[in-house]
C-alpha cells in the first residue's frame, strides 16, 4: 500500500516533495509511535521532523524517547545539538544520576540539573594535560561545555577572584544557573577526588555567598569536576559538608552506551527488588 501512495503521490502531484516511499514508512512508524502517548502529545508539533527523525532511529524505549522529545523542546535543541546529546548516552546519564541519593544539603532540583559524568570530548586535549591547559581548553570550547552542562547555565568567569581578609582566590570556573537561581563554582582537578578538595569548595562558596550572591538568589552550589572518583570516598566526604556541594567525574571521549545501558537496567532491577521487599514488609 505504501509503495503504491508513493506512486501515485509522484505520478499525479509531483511538484511535492517528502513523500517518497522511506518517508511514507517514517510516517508510518511516527504514527504507530506516538498515536496513544498523551504523555508527548502536546510536545510533538514543537520540534522538527528531522529531530523526530533522529530520536526515532535512536531512543530505544518509549521512556528514552519521552526524555528527548521534552529535553529538545525545553533546551531548543539544533539537529546537531540533539544529535551530540544522543550520541553521548545523555539519557542513561541522566538517568543514572537521578537514581542517587544526593547528600543532605543537595536538592532534587539541584541534582537534576547536575550530572554524575560529564563527556568532554570536544576539549580535544593532549595526553597529558595541566590544569590550567583544562581550563583554557573549556574557555575555547565554552559553546559545547554549556551543551553538555545545560543551556540554564550562563558563563560568569575564569579564574574568578574572591577576596578573604588580605588575601585573593581563585575558583576555576563561575556559572550561574537561571533555573536554580544560583552561582555555580566549578573547580577543575585533574586527577582522582580527594577529601581535601571539599574544604577548598566550601570555603569559596561561604565567601560567594557572603560577599557576591544577591538577597533574591539561593545559596551557591559547588561542583568539582575530577578525572576519577570512589563513590564511597565522595560519601563520607560530602556527609559533614554544609554546603550544596556535588562531586562529578568526566571522560575525554564518547562512553559506551552498552555499558550505561546495562548499568541502568541495574538500577531499574535494584529498584524492583526494593519495591517488592518493602510491599511484602
Amino acid at each position: 500500500m505504501i509503495d503504491e501512495v508513493a506512486e501515485y503521490i509522484t505520478q499525479n502531484n509531483p511538484t511535492i516533495k517528502g513523500f517518497n516511499r522511506r518517508n511514507l514508512y517514517r510516517m508510518k512508524k511516527f504514527y504507530e509511535l506516538y498515536k496513544d502517548d498523551e504523555f508527548v502529545s502536546a510536545l510533538l508539533t514543537q520540534i522538527s521532523w528531522t529531530n523526530h527523525l533522529m530520536i526515532m532511529s535512536k531512543a530505544k524505549s518509549k521512556e528514552e524517547r519521552d526524555f528527548y522529545i521534552a529535553l529538545t523542546v525545553k533546551e531548543r535543541y539544533s539537529s546537531r545539538e540533539l544529535e551530540r546529546q544522543l550520541d553521548s548516552a545523555y539519557y542513561e546519564r541522566y538517568m543514572l544520576s537521578s537514581g542517587k541519593q544526593p547528600p543532605e544539603l543537595v536538592t532534587q532540583n539541584i541534582r537534576n540539573s547536575i550530572l554524575d559524568t560529564y563527556v568532554l570530548e570536544f576539549l580535544d586535549l593532549p595526553e597529558q594535560f595541566s590544569e590550567r591547559n583544562f581550563r583554557k581548553a573549556i574557555i575555547q570550547n565554552l559553546k559545547q561545555f554549556i551543551l553538555e552542562f545545560g543551556k540554564d547555565f550562563t558563563f560568569v568567569s575564569e579564574e574568578y577572584k574572591v577576596q578573604v581578609g588580605g588575601q585573593d582566590f581563585f575558583i576555576d570556573l563561575l556559572f550561574y544557573n537561571r533555573a536554580l537561581s544560583c552561582l555555580v563554582a566549578i573547580e577543575l582537578k585533574i586527577g582522582k577526588f580527594k577529601p581535601e578538595h571539599i574544604g577548598q569548595i566550601n570555603f569559596y562558596l561561604e565567601a560567594l555567598d557572603r560577599d557576591v550572591k544577591k538577597s533574591n538568589e539561593n545559596p551557591s552550589v559547588g561542583l568539582i569536576l575530577c578525572a576519577s572518583k570512589d563513590d564511597a570516598v565522595v560519601e563520607y566526604a560530602l556527609s559533614r559538608s554544609m554546603s550544596p556541594t556535588l562531586v562529578s567525574d568526566y571522560t575525554l571521549c564518547l562512553p559506551d552506551k552498552k555499558i550505561l545501558k546495562d548499568k541502568l537496567q541495574e538500577l531499574a532491577e535494584l529498584a524492583l527488588v526494593n519495591t517488592d521487599s518493602n510491599n511484602e514488609d
